[in-house]
């Protein structure tokens, strides 16, 4: 792998090659990626697989035509063929009035923010064998476990780099280490399979194998045996797992690109109360080793921490430059650029704030209603909030959890559900995005 200012340096060249073949103005991304995963089954290992890859991407402009190319091959041949097929390709393209690059005034200037984003280590096969090994044991320890999908433990190493004709240039590497355990619990038709994994940029944060495998396994066979659920009007309290979904819904129904479409069910809510006043929900990009940080955006322009819902209100939309021109609004900081195409828009550190009630008093207040565990298929309507997905979980009865039920589906639309949403006090910081117990009033339940 290239050092970070081998890669900066190939993304300049490849924009400065860009000018000098006519385009009028261009970037460049360059991205690198070593990876290990090793699976186990039932004790024995199962697989092995190593991957590496390297790629550069070029965006030209020509006026307001644009292309977009990418190439493995780095030599300089296939370089200058590459720029050279990119100018020719944006001189056909038609015309884009929003098209062009970050505004160079709005660039990152000096040296990005660390973030400790390297532990600098790696792991052998042996070592990620071992983990694989102790998360599987653990959970088919637990009583009521009788089968297993499997452990798996990886490590990886990436490498980020982005360069603009405006005079950006700068680069950054990444670690990550995983470990996961997959195991059932019954038999027949009343076997249920539940999971847990957790992953770190450090290694020395990644939880011991042994908890994750351990807290597989007490999942599933909590789940064994399931029963149905009947249908009706009731509270549904979301695990933190799988409530984060529901910021990935308001984060898509904020992005740029779903407002400059018209496309959005909150098209026209930006200043308004979408959420209960106690309901703040944010970005942060500069937690240290956090696992979606940044020190830069995918268009250069510096990103800080941002509250998108602050006390329930709507505060801002999610812009890349291009849905910025069209809004006549600025960027903010939010573009997210991959190896080909134009940039997009992405959150880093997602988070919703932690409310004031302990989960228990949120379930305790609760006579009949259910906890989700796990979420199924992908119901939502980004146009109208409309929103239905199968679930699994636990009743609730009498403000305790009680006997677990599967196959329901739960149902309402995601303006109501926003403005009835009660956050717990239990957040924690585990995964790319985090939410505390989410308990949501009024949903719909088809049941047996």
């Amino acid at each position: 792998m290239l050092t970070n200012q081998q890669a900066q340096d190939l993304a300049v060249q490849a924009i400065e090659r860009a000018r000098r073949t006519g385009a009028d103005a261009a970037d460049a991304v360059y991205a690198a990626d070593t990876a290990l995963d090793v699976s186990v089954r039932l004790g024995a290992l199962e697989d092995v697989g190593r991957s590496e890859s390297a790629e550069l991407g070029l965006r030209v402009f020509v006026g307001k035509r644009t292309a977009s190319v990418s190439s493995s091959d780095l030599s300089e041949d296939a370089l200058g063929a590459l720029v050279e097929r990119a100018v020719a390709m944006a001189r056909e393209a038609p015309e884009d009035a929003y098209a062009g690059l970050a505004p160079a005034e709005r660039l990152l200037h000096g040296a990005p923010p660390q973030l400790d984003l390297d532990d600098g280590g790696e792991a052998s096969p042996a070592e990620l064998r071992e983990m694989a090994l102790a998360a599987e044991d653990a959970a088919r320890a637990v009583p009521g476990v009788t089968n297993s999908e499997g452990g798996g433990a990886s490590a990886s190493r990436s490498l980020w780099a982005l360069a603009t004709s405006h005079g950006f240039a700068a680069a950054y590497t990444a670690t990550g280490y995983g470990c996961s355990a997959s195991v059932l619990a019954g038999e027949g038709g009343a076997m249920q399979r539940d999971y847990d994994h957790h992953a770190a940029r450090h290694r020395r944060l990644l939880d011991d194998p042994a908890t994750i495998g351990r807290r597989a396994g007490e999942r599933a066979a909590a789940r064994a045996g399931a029963g149905t659920l009947a249908s009706g009007a009731m509270p549904v309290v979301f695990e933190p797992r799988v409530g984060s979904s529901l910021v990935g819904h308001l984060i898509g129904a904020i992005a740029g690109p779903a407002i400059t479409r018209g496309t959005s069910f909150l098209q026209d809510a930006l200043g308004t109360e979408v959420f209960a006043p106690g309901v703040t929900i944010a970005d942060d990009p500069h937690r240290p080793h956090g696992l979606r940080s940044r020190p830069f955006d995918g268009e250069g322009l510096p990103v800080s921490p941002t509250e998108f819902v602050s006390a329930g209100l709507l505060e801002t939309w999610l812009l890349d430059s291009a849905s910025a021109r069209q809004l006549g609004l600025e960027p903010t900081g939010h573009a997210s650029r991959g190896i080909n195409g134009s940039p997009s828009v992405s959150t880093s550190n997602l988070y919703m704030a932690a409310g004031t009630v302990p989960p228990e008093t949120l379930i305790g207040e609760i006579e009949h209603g259910v906890y989700v565990t796990e979420l199924i298929g992908m119901g939502v309507n980004g146009v109208t909030g409309d929103y239905s997905r199968g679930a699994a979980g636990f009743r609730i009865e009498g403000g305790r959890i009680a006997g677990p039920v599967s196959e329901f589906t739960i149902a309402g639309n995601l303006k109501d559900m926003f403005r009835a949403l009660t956050p717990a006090n239990d957040l924690v910081f585990r995964y790319g995005s985090n939410v505390p117990t989410i308990r949501i009033d009024g949903m719909t339940i088809a049941g047996a």
